[in-house]
Parts: C-alpha cells; sequence; structure tokens
C-alpha cells in the first residue's frame, strides 16, 4: 500500500497539471486581449506637428500639418479634395485666388490679403493668423482659409493627432453601444485595442459581419465592436456645411446660335478685305479676326487691331471676337509667361484695354501647343481673364484641340465654368507629319471630340469648329507628304487629276484616289457632303453653334448647309 500511495500522488499531479495547462490554454483561447495598440503607428503620424486626415470614412494618405496651432494643408491635398483654384506662384512668393469677380493674393508668410477686382484697383484685408507658409519646398495653406472658399467641415482631435474632414453629406446608420467595450483594430478578442467606448456612446456603422461590425468612432476612430455591444441601428442625417455659398459665374452667352468665321488677317491692310471675305457668307453672325499675337513673355502682344473694321463689321450685324494665338509666337515661353502673375496681368490688363479701345464684343484664346508645365498657369490665366470679360460683358471664348487624352492640362471642365464659348478645333485629324495618310475631320472624329467634350462642358457653351479646306495626299519614293488647300482648288485637282470620288461611309465624305506612277495621290473631301453631316451631328447634341477655320477657303455651297442648320431652332 505504501508503494502504491505515491503513485497515485504522481498520477493526480499530472491530472492537476494538465488541466491546469488545458484550463491556460482555455483561458488564453478565450479571453479578451488587453494589448493597445500604437495609435502613432495606427494613424501613421510623422512628428508632433503631423496629423492625419480621415476623409469621410477612410484614412487617406495625405496629412495636415500644425504651424502655431493652426491646421494647414498642402497645396496638393487642397487641390486634390476641396478646391483647385488656388494658385502658387512660386516666383512672387505669393498665394493667388480668383472668384468670379476679384483677385485674391497674398504674400507667402503674411496674414494680410490683398482683393482687386475686375479694374485691378486693390483693397486690403487681415487676418489673424499667416495664410500661407512654406515648410521646405511645400506650399501650406491654413485649413480655416481654404474653408472660406470650400465646401467642407472638419474636426481637429488631439492625443493623438488626426482630423476628420467631410465634402459629402447624407444618411449613415449608427448604433447605440449597450455596454462598455474597446474599438480594436481587427475584428477578433485578440486584436489590440484602438479605444475604450463607454456604454451610451454611438457610433457610425460602417460593415456589419458575422460577429463584429466595423465602426467609427465620434472622436473618428475606425475599427471593430463585437456586434452583442451593439443596440438596435437608426438612420441619421448628417448636416452639410451651411455657411459656404458656391460662387455664382455669370456667362455672357448668346441666346441664339453661333455662327462664328475665323478671319486670317496677315498684316493691317488685310483688314481691307472684311467686305469680301464675308460677301458670299449666310449666317454668319461672329467674326474672329486674328489680330493679336503673343511677342513676348511679360504679356505682350502684336496687334493688326483696327476700330474701322469694327464698325464695319458691326455695320453688317456682326459681332467681333478678335484671337489671341501663340503659333507664331517663336520667342515666347508660355511657362514663363503664364506662370508669373505679374505677366498673366500685364497681358489680361493690354487685352481688355485692347477690348475696350477697339469696341470689341469678344476675346478669343487660341494658345496651342501647351505643355503639361504651363497646363495649371493656364487655366488660371482663363480663370483671371475671366474676371474682367464678365464685368465688361467681354465674351470670352477658347479654342481647344479636339479631346484625345493629351490635353486633359487644357482642363475643359474649368473652362467650361469660367469662360463663355469653349470651341472644339475639330479638324486636324490628320495633317502634314502624320504618319499615314487620312481625314482632316472623319465624322467619327468630330463626334467623339464633341461627345468628350460634352463630359465636361455644358452643351450652352460648346461650339464645333469645322475645316474649310482639304489634304491633298501625295506617297511615293520621296515618302508621304501633304498639303492644305481650299475646298474648290482640291475639286479642281480631282477633276484635273480624273479621279473619281466615291462616297467614304466610314468618314462620311468624298474620297478618291490616282496612282501616276511611282505617286499616289489621295484626297478625302471637305465639301458641302461633308459639312452638312458634321452639322446634323452638332444638332443632335445641341450644342452652342459652329465655327469655320478658315473663311475663304470655303465652296460657295457650304454656305446654304450652314445657313440651313442656323434656321433650325
Amino acid at each position: 500500500m505504501k508503494k502504491i500511495i505515491p503513485v497515485i500522488v504522481a498520477v493526480v499531479l499530472i491530472i492537476l497539471i494538465a488541466a491546469a495547462g488545458f484550463g491556460a490554454k482555455l483561458l488564453e483561447k478565450y479571453s479578451y486581449s488587453k494589448e493597445r495598440a500604437d495609435l502613432t503607428e495606427y494613424f501613421g503620424i510623422q512628428g508632433d506637428n503631423d496629423v492625419p486626415i480621415i476623409l469621410q470614412d477612410e484614412l487617406v494618405e495625405e496629412h495636415a500639418k500644425i504651424f502655431d496651432n493652426i491646421c494647414y494643408f498642402d497645396i496638393a491635398t487642397v487641390h486634390k479634395y476641396f478646391n483647385d483654384r488656388f494658385y502658387e506662384d512660386k516666383a512672387a512668393g505669393i498665394l493667388v485666388y480668383t472668384t468670379p469677380g476679384s483677385f485674391l493674393t497674398t504674400q507667402i508668410g503674411h496674414a494680410d490679403l490683398s482683393d482687386y477686382g475686375a479694374d485691378f484697383e486693390e483693397a486690403g484685408l487681415a487676418w489673424d493668423y499667416v495664410i500661407s507658409r512654406y515648410e521646405g519646398d511645400v506650399l501650406y495653406i491654413a485649413a480655416d482659409f481654404v474653408q472660406q472658399y470650400s465646401n467642407f467641415s472638419y474636426e481637429l482631435f488631439r492625443e493623438p493627432n488626426h482630423m476628420q474632414i467631410y465634402t459629402e453629406w447624407g444618411e449613415r446608420q449608427t448604433a447605440p453601444i449597450t455596454k462598455d467595450t474597446q474599438v480594436r483594430y481587427q475584428g477578433g478578442i485578440k486584436s489590440d485595442i484602438l479605444t475604450d467606448i463607454p456604454e451610451g456612446d454611438t457610433v457610425i456603422v460602417l460593415e456589419e459581419m458575422e460577429n463584429w461590425t466595423k465602426v467609427k468612432t465620434r472622436d473618428s476612430f475606425i475599427g471593430y465592436v463585437e456586434n452583442k455591444r451593439l443596440g438596435e441601428k437608426s438612420t441619421e442625417t448628417t448636416e452639410p456645411v451651411t455657411d459656404y455659398v458656391e460662387p455664382v459665374y455669370e456667362s455672357n452667352t448668346r441666346d441664339y446660335k453661333i455662327n462664328l468665321g475665323w478671319h486670317v488677317i496677315g498684316g493691317v491692310g488685310g483688314n481691307e478685305t472684311l467686305e469680301s471675305t464675308v460677301a458670299r457668307t449666310k449666317g454668319l453672325n461672329v467674326i474672329s479676326p486674328t489680330w493679336f499675337t503673343l511677342t513676348g513673355n511679360e504679356g505682350e502682344f502684336s496687334s493688326f487691331a483696327s476700330a474701322s473694321y469694327v464698325e464695319r463689321a458691326h455695320g453688317m450685324g456682326l459681332e467681333v471676337w478678335a484671337l489671341v494665338g501663340n503659333v507664331e509666337s517663336v520667342d515666347v515661353d508660355m511657362y514663363e509667361l503664364l506662370s508669373r502673375t505679374s505677366s498673366r496681368w500685364n497681358l489680361i490688363r493690354n487685352l481688355v484695354a485692347a477690348a475696350q479701345e477697339y469696341n470689341l464684343d469678344g476675346i478669343n484664346i487660341d494658345f496651342e501647343n501647351i505643355g503639361l508645365d504651363a497646363g495649371e498657369p493656364f487655366i488660371q490665366f482663363i480663370r483671371e481673364l475671366s474676371i474682367p470679360c464678365r464685368r465688361y460683358g467681354i465674351v470670352l471664348s477658347v479654342d481647344n484641340y479636339v479631346p484625345m487624352g493629351h490635353t486633359d492640362h487644357y482642363d475643359r471642365a474649368e473652362q467650361g465654368v469660367v469662360a463663355d464659348y469653349v470651341i472644339i478645333m475639330g479638324y486636324d485629324e490628320h495633317y502634314n507629319g502624320s504618319d499615314e495618310a487620312g481625314s482632316v475631320a472623319s465624322i467619327n472624329f468630330v463626334e467623339k471630340g464633341i461627345a468628350n467634350t460634352l463630359e465636361e462642358v455644358p452643351a450652352d457653351k460648346v461650339i464645333n469648329g469645322v475645316p474649310f479646306y482639304t489634304r491633298i495626299w501625295k506617297s511615293g519614293p520621296e515618302g508621304l507628304s501633304s498639303e492644305a488647300v481650299t475646298m474648290d482648288t482640291a475639286q479642281t485637282f480631282v477633276e484635273d487629276h480624273g479621279i473619281a470620288v466615291r462616297w467614304d461611309e466610314t468618314t462620311c465624305q468624298n474620297y478618291g484616289e490616282s496612282h501616276e506612277g511611282d505617286t499616289l495621290y489621295q484626297v478625302w473631301l471637305e465639301d458641302a457632303d461633308s459639312i452638312r453631316v458634321k452639322l446634323n451631328i452638332m444638332e443632335n447634341y445641341d450644342v452652342a453653334g459652329v465655327a469655320a477655320w478658315r473663311l475663304g477657303q470655303e465652296s460657295v455651297n457650304v454656305w446654304d448647309v450652314i445657313e440651313e442648320y442656323m434656321s433650325q431652332p
């Protein structure tokens, strides 16, 4: 018996140890973790003044900063989420913002704000904080200042730093907490604790799962709570910002179709061709003489303007929208010109002064081959030019390539807000230098240009340009080349070379070709037939009118189809 007792004791001890181990494992498996998450790591806080941003219900990659107890956004964040009308002039060290009626400027690093009206007269304002400042080479703008001109709300939380931003409002689901609990980093009792939440608090319900629900607390911690800790869900309607009013950009648009013709003026003497140029037109109501050409990086331009021309045009019932171009501006750096506020304003002052001096009805901006770096300065120029144009009743129209992706930096959407008309240059589908011969403006090219533009610009601001010229293509041992000719010249070429033309349904043009030895001639004719189809497409999309490049190159019967288009309601 004495020998058995030690064995029994040993067995009992083994059982007890095993039970204790099993119990510990059960306790470890089913007990709630008390580990707390590193909130600096959770939010991605990078320094004492760094402020992570929760936008709507998502922690985004952009962060704000705190300087002197004021919250600031970098300008890229402002442009991305709130308002892309803030313009940084690095050379001058100023921040510019345009409203429908004023230019607002502030020296970076200062609290003063200058308000310039359409006549450039200055009024001074002062804020009780620095409006904008640099950290390194990054520009930051005070959140409160951005909020003056943008539709969003924000709430700043400390310990740790983070902020909640709303740019959209509506209905959302909420639920009360029925018992003191924790919000955890992930769904599961072993996940680290983000924050404690007491009974009675309400959370925003983001995503419901089998046992856990993704929620956001009122102080914007996003994590998970057990479903058994949530009460009955209800719907809450959030209140939008009420102290912000979206600016209204009044337009100088007309209540009738526009029929514009560009009149190429090669010198002052060209003004005397007005009468002969428009003699056979029908329904023309706007003429755009190519008077102004950029000549310098300070906003200078050459001028062939004539008061007599304008007076005579008005006598014919024509408005005059003078063209300002850069095609021949070989010595002008468009980024250098447009990026600096001083040179933009000099150009604007001079253009508006010319419009007033010559009694112009409008200004037509034809800036082509704008590089990516000059895209933002270009649209800033259009915004700023629109201010005095709006004030003085000057129509502002802007010429644009057919949208094909590589010219997105022209920002047609913003043009459609601040300018009066966005004109599509619906031609040059194939041009001298193209890799292959082809149409100047096939119907698919034209329709795509209109449809893509209308995705960004209201139809009553869109004018589609049509070509009054044709290209004669020549391919042979010397390669591929083409020549732009008038409609009549193209027709004569076809007749002289005995080319039989046929209607091409793909391009909706009369097409012909001819082999002469080793040389192939091809021509996609622009004529009354092709123009009629383009006008039908424009009528279907109900755009604001037609523009023609250029007067004097058309055959006379083209005006019959244009007149028919203009007569349609």
